[in-house]
């Protein structure tokens, strides 16, 4: 028989909820290496505002969590440890960014992030600039070949072949055909996800 919760047990529960997303919200914001500042420009909430949500002086609600959850891109239910649904499916809307384009294949917000990246090739691919970062990559070519440049020296990676590399080194990625397009599963620290994916 199900146990139906009193008044009194569901008020208890919403506080503790609520009481947790001061520690998440600041947990999501250094997880991306992200001031205070660099929050409020991107959500419009100011840098009061948010300090008092993060160390719980002030009630969250929808208002500031929506604008919040896609700075982070963290869903809400993420954000204030609702309970799983059952369902562990991921569902994803792919990103293009400069002609490469991005399938998500975990949740926003995750340490490491992991996407499939389809290479467009050469004849219609922009050419890419190298570009730096802190973090660590690491990428397997499912289909296709890709010209990985890490500083002066490039590689060719094959079907079937990985590659890991310091995300500090500058680095450029492109599919080696220029009738195909290659397909790459990526794993990304947040940095690389956000300069990648997100950033033209």
């Amino acid at each position: 028989m199900p146990i139906t919760p009193t008044e009194d047990q569901l008020v208890h529960d919403t506080e503790a909820v609520l009481g947790s997303v001061g520690p998440r919200l600041r947990d999501a914001r250094r997880a991306r290496r992200m001031t205070l500042a660099d929050v409020a420009e991107r959500s419009g909430i100011s840098i009061s505002t948010l300090s008092r949500l993060e160390g719980g002086q002030r009630r969250p609600n929808l208002d500031l969590l929506l604008p919040l959850a896609h700075v982070y891109r963290v869903a809400l239910d993420d954000m204030v440890g609702a309970p799983p649904t059952g369902d562990p499916r991921v569902h994803v809307k792919p990103i293009r960014n400069n002609g490469t384009t991005f399938v998500p294949l975990t949740r926003g917000g995750a340490p490491v992030e992991a996407f499939k990246m389809v290479l467009p090739p050469l004849r219609i691919a922009p050419k890419p600039s190298l570009r730096r970062h802190g973090g660590y990559e690491w990428l397997y070519v499912l289909t296709g070949a890709i010209d990985l440049t890490l500083g002066t020296a490039t590689t060719r990676v094959s079907a079937g072949e990985a590659a890991e590399f310091d995300t500090r080194i500058p680095h450029a990625l492109s599919s080696a055909a220029h009738d195909a397009a290659a397909e790459v599963l990526a794993l990304f620290s947040t940095s690389g996800e956000q300069l990648h994916v997100r950033q033209c």
